[in-house]
């Protein structure tokens, strides 16, 4: 009797032992629900990461702006209204997008007050105090 339990126990380990097909197709339909729900989630956080992005490249704009104003600010006669290329500020601060619409302190003529700058879809405007992406 004992012989013959071994015996079995051997058989059984000597068996190849595998997955089923329909074993298989149910782990591949779990994985395919779990990433449906993964994706729309993922989305979000992709579009949250690019506004920070472009907020980012704005605020850097600003900063070359102010900087390109300073310096034509020492340059100009007193009184006179201080102009800043926009290309030089998108080189100056080494973004891919569009600067556009930079604006000037009416008192202080050569402080930043405004400034839009536009990647792709993604346009974000600085007031002066605050970035706003739309």
């Amino acid at each position: 009797m004992m012989e013959k339990m071994i015996a079995l126990q051997q058989k059984r380990r000597s068996k190849k032992g595998g997955f089923t097909l329909v074993e298989l197709i149910v782990v591949l339909v779990i994985l395919a629900i779990l990433a449906a729900l993964l994706i729309p989630a993922l989305t979000g956080y992709i579009d949250r990461a690019k506004e920070k992005s472009v907020t980012a490249e704005t605020r850097q704009c600003v900063m070359a702006a102010q900087t390109l104003a300073d310096e034509a600010y020492g340059n100009v006669a007193a009184g006179t209204a201080v102009t800043v290329d926009a290309g030089k500020v998108a080189t100056l601060a080494e973004v891919s997008g569009t600067v556009s619409d930079i604006k000037f302190d009416g008192t202080n003529k050569s402080k930043i007050t405004g400034l839009k700058y536009t990647k792709g879809t993604k346009v974000c405007t600085y007031d002066g105090t605050n970035y706003t992406v739309a």
